[in-house]
């Protein structure tokens, strides 16, 4: 089978979120089903430095102005790549600027993509054969299919997987010109939502198949997804939505060979392992070096949607009531979620540590090191942190939501409990989740059997890639 990806991101080359590490991983587990698989994406500066040895495919003019599409083979995976510098040779961040202001551009810099993805798979590199699936991630790539059937591309079948339903790629009208798009595709059964030009509602509509990243959340969007859940209850009647689960890469994520951590281990030396990782991050962050306190850890977004705002109550509250508890951050976000984590830190020196920003060498050091890894979103499509918290034995203390809901078995609620799960969205319930897991911390047998538990379990990328051959099948 012949597979092409279309996205806006790909770990390690550039990364921002989640999105990254699928496109990371996915592609190659599905080269091991013995499929053709290449990703098509932008040339980004960052790329650029990375692969500057290309070789050319074809020139084009398409939305935005004058491309070359070129190609490369990177770690045996073949990459289209978008060359229009004007577009795209811009410094940080893919989707804005310095100072998180969208680029005004964003329309047709993601458009090209969209149409450059359907120029591929309806046939314009002569050196492929036909691509059997087409599959669009995000709002980035949501006009992907909308292409094809406006170039009658029938035989090109099409999957959009929206790793996040909040962010839909909302444009003014006027651009339908410059997306190169006929007009009477402007309109609710096509890609027009609430008088604007919606790149995710283009991907849920025109796509032959629409996935999502956990059974959960496939499930939750058709009740509420900001607007578009008629049209995914309708896709949902006619068998075209599905959840997948995201997986975890061994090849990145494994504590038995993970070379950023201070001790590498596995399920049988998962004690001394993880003891010695935790002494280091204690150090690390000048927190007290206390072998018997539980060490909480967060990777994330300092977003509302991320509970960070509610997580800082509940902190606050179970910080103030058990000496036996450590916390420690690693992200950004919103400025004034940033000031009261420092703040935190302040009142807490010797037990909270936060470092603001993000360091790949450092997150893998939180989750090795780590008791339990805090995912209280109030909604989250998969969520990753969580999965590799249980590879890593770092038990996961999450909101009962999204793929959350489907990854972790919560203490108490089930005889094969992996770590701890908490309803309401708002620091009482945070705090008595704190409680249910320190209760669980102080029966150290208990804890490590939970521990083994959550390790064992299988959460790999095979394993989502043959759920994506039948969903293409």
């Amino acid at each position: 089978m012949n597979i092409l990806h279309a996205a806006s991101e790909l770990y390690p080359l550039l990364k921002t979120g989640g999105l990254a590490d699928v496109l990371g991983a996915l592609p190659f587990a599905q080269q091991q089903n013995g499929d053709d698989v290449r990703v098509i994406l932008p040339y980004y500066r960052q790329i650029r430095e990375q692969i500057p040895f290309t070789a050319e495919v074809f020139r084009c003019d398409g939305p935005g102005g004058y491309a070359v599409i070129r190609f490369a083979e990177y770690r045996g995976l073949g990459l289209y790549l978008i060359d229009a510098p004007h577009l795209y040779d811009r410094g940080g961040n893919p989707y804005h600027d310095g100072g998180y202001r969208d680029y005004p551009d964003n329309v047709v810099r993601f458009g090209l993509l969209g149409w450059a993805a359907a120029a591929v798979a309806s046939g314009a590199d002569p050196f492929w054969n036909r691509v059997d699936v087409l599959h669009a991630h995000d709002w980035q790539a949501g006009l992907a299919p909308a292409y094809l059937k406006a170039w009658g591309a029938w035989q090109v079948k099409t999957v959009f997987t929206t790793h996040n339903i909040a962010y839909q790629g909302l444009f003014d009208a006027r651009h339908m010109s410059d997306l190169w798009l006929p007009w009477e595709m402007y309109r609710p059964e096509g890609l027009e939502f609430r008088g604007q030009i919606s790149f995710l509602k283009a991907g849920l509509y025109y796509a032959d198949h629409i996935t999502t990243v956990s059974p959960t959340y496939a499930r939750e969007i058709t009740v509420s997804a900001y607007g578009m859940e008629g049209l995914l209850q309708q896709r949902q009647s006619q068998g075209r939505l599905s959840g997948i689960l995201n997986g975890v890469g061994d090849n990145i994520w494994h504590p038995a060979g993970d070379h950023e951590l201070a001790a590498s281990y596995g399920i049988d030396n998962a004690a001394e392992g993880k003891a010695a990782n935790k002494a280091a991050l204690q150090q690390h962050f000048g927190l007290k070096n206390d072998p018997a306190a539980m060490l909480c850890v967060m990777v994330s977004r300092l977003t509302e949607q991320k509970g960070a705002d509610f997580l800082l109550e509940a902190l606050y509250l179970k910080l103030a009531e058990d000496p036996s508890m450590q916390f420690v951050l690693l992200g950004s976000g919103a400025p004034w979620l940033e000031q009261a984590f420092n703040e935190l830190a302040q009142h807490y020196p010797e037990r909270v540590g936060v470092h603001i920003g993000y360091d790949e060498q450092l997150a893998h050091r939180l989750i090795g090191g780590g008791d339990v890894i805090l995912v209280p979103s109030r909604f989250e499509p998969c969520g990753l942190t969580q999965l590799y918290g249980l590879k890593y034995g770092t038990l996961p203390l999450v909101r009962r939501t999204g793929g959350l809901a489907d990854t972790v078995a919560g203490f108490g609620e089930s005889g094969e409990a992996t770590g701890f799960v908490f309803g309401a969205p708002d620091a009482q319930a945070l705090a008595e989740a704190f409680n249910t897991a320190l209760y669980a911390w102080s029966e150290q047998e208990l804890w490590e059997q939970m521990r083994t538990r959550a390790m064992q379990q299988d959460f790999g990328w095979l394993k989502a890639a043959q759920a994506y051959r039948q969903c293409y099948q």
